[in-house]
């Protein structure tokens, strides 16, 4: 029966993840072929928001990858990815703005993005070293080293967890950030809204996929504690 229960878990595992990636996927291809009435580019729009929150000594600049956007609160820049930062697509200023909502907590001292930043390194440790110890622990049988594994996964579980208010706010504040620069007409910020909201419940399904992960876990070496 529980054989059953764990396959049944990964393919749960496994459906989370694939959903929340097509929604995201789907959601921002649609929305990145629609350019805002104002023409505005990500680049652009970003940096309007730094200004008008005194925080002009944050840069705004263009990195690789496919929606690699992100804001680094060490060196203080927003790294948009070439399509948002060159675009004036609704989906490009809506991500721009969601990562000058991070910036913004920054400056406020947001009590979750502090927490988890100061799990970063923790959670990387963790990240390598907890596969490790359940492939080795699997490998010569040592159920002690399995079950630092999954201790390491709890930790990356809380990481996920405090993860989710932090990605919340953030877009919350962007929203409200373009609402106030009238950047965008009410119709662009649902639009906006659609686009965050599908890109934060990556997040959501993160949490969901490690708590599975999880649970699986428990329920293949649990037994073997026991004998």
């Amino acid at each position: 029966m529980e054989i059953f229960i764990v396959y049944g878990l990964t393919i749960i595992s496994l459906l989370i993840t694939l959903g929340a990636q097509a929604f995201i996927s789907s959601s921002y291809s649609k929305y990145s072929k629609i350019m805002n009435n104002n023409r505005i580019l990500g680049k652009d729009a970003a940096r309007k928001i730094l200004d008008t929150n005194g925080l002009g000594h944050i840069k705004v600049v263009e990195t690789n990858g496919y929606l690699s956007d992100h804001y680094d609160p060490k060196n203080k820049v927003i790294r948009l990815s070439s399509d948002n930062y060159n675009k004036s697509s609704i989906a490009a200023v809506s991500v721009a703005c969601h990562e000058c909502g991070h910036a913004i907590q920054d400056k406020d001292g947001y009590t979750f993005l502090r927490i988890r930043s100061s799990l970063v390194p923790i959670v990387n440790f963790c990240s390598t070293a907890g596969y490790l110890a359940i492939i080795l622990g699997s490998i010569l049988s040592a159920i002690g080293l399995i079950w630092l594994g999954v201790i390491a996964e709890v930790i990356i579980l809380f990481f996920q967890v405090v993860t989710l208010p932090v990605e919340f706010n953030a877009s919350k504040r962007g929203i409200n950030e373009l609402k106030k620069s009238e950047m965008f007409s009410n119709s662009e910020l649902s639009d906006g809204k659609i686009v965050l909201t599908a890109a934060a419940l990556t997040y959501v399904a993160s949490v969901a996929t490690t708590l599975i992960q999880i649970l699986r876990l428990i329920l293949i070496y649990g037994n073997r504690k026991s004998k």
